[in-house]
């Protein structure tokens, strides 16, 4: 039986915001790995997570995991690097899933 797919968000930034305001957000181990890889801490997540936007033409739907990941996409605090962050959502807050550079860095 497979499961019915769940509704995208469409007000994502919005929930993106609420998930900060009320601590209910995790990073998942790839993206603290991811992070510490490539010199992106985890003030510059919060940054861009709160300042960038949606690019919808990366967010998709995970079938495997049944779940939708979006991408926001924003500016480092000092250095002004573009980056990319997927997040999804769970029932009760939101995992960081990757943080990583887009274009040359």
């Amino acid at each position: 039986m497979t499961k019915k797919r769940p509704q995208k968000i469409e007000i994502v930034l919005e929930r993106i915001w609420d998930c900060l305001l009320t601590g209910k957000y995790i990073l998942t181990r790839h993206a603290i790995d991811r992070q510490k890889e490539r010199s992106i801490n985890l003030a510059e997540t919060l940054h861009i997570l709160k300042t960038g936007y949606e690019e919808k033409n990366k967010t998709c739907f995970d079938d495997k995991q049944n779940t939708w990941k979006y991408a926001i996409r924003g500016k480092t605090i000092l250095s002004s690097k573009d980056v990319r962050i997927i997040i999804a959502f769970e029932e009760d807050g939101m995992l960081v899933i990757t943080v990583m550079h887009v274009g040359d860095i």
